[in-house]
């Protein structure tokens, strides 16, 4: 009997073979891929946003807050390994897993 594989099971794997795609483009070409930007919070003309970059072997999430008189600055940041990032994207929002499976789609058809 072959094996059933779940809706979500099929997206993490599906993202992980393009996260690792990606970061052999991002080794040969030397520029980073970002994944999405997304931004969280905005008040007059300061916001904060959250950047998420594929790197050569990491996925990279930072949170920003700029804008205004404001000096750039890093709120949080995290780095994952190309295995640990799809489920903990799934888990935080399924709508950026979506977008950046497209994103990354796009880049390599």
């Amino acid at each position: 009997m072959p094996k059933q594989i779940t809706l979500d099971g099929w997206l993490l794997s599906h993202f992980s073979v393009l996260l690792k795609k990606g970061s052999s483009h991002v080794g040969k070409t030397t520029t980073p891929i970002i994944l999405y930007r997304n931004t969280m919070e905005e008040e007059g003309e300061s916001y904060q946003e959250t950047v998420c970059t594929l790197v050569e072997g990491y996925v990279v999430v930072q949170v920003i807050t700029s804008g205004g008189g404001i000096v750039p600055s890093f709120q949080q940041q995290f780095v994952f390994t190309l295995d640990e990032f799809p489920l903990w994207l799934m888990k935080k929002s399924k709508d950026l897993l979506l977008t950046s499976i497209d994103y990354l789609e796009e880049q390599f058809r």
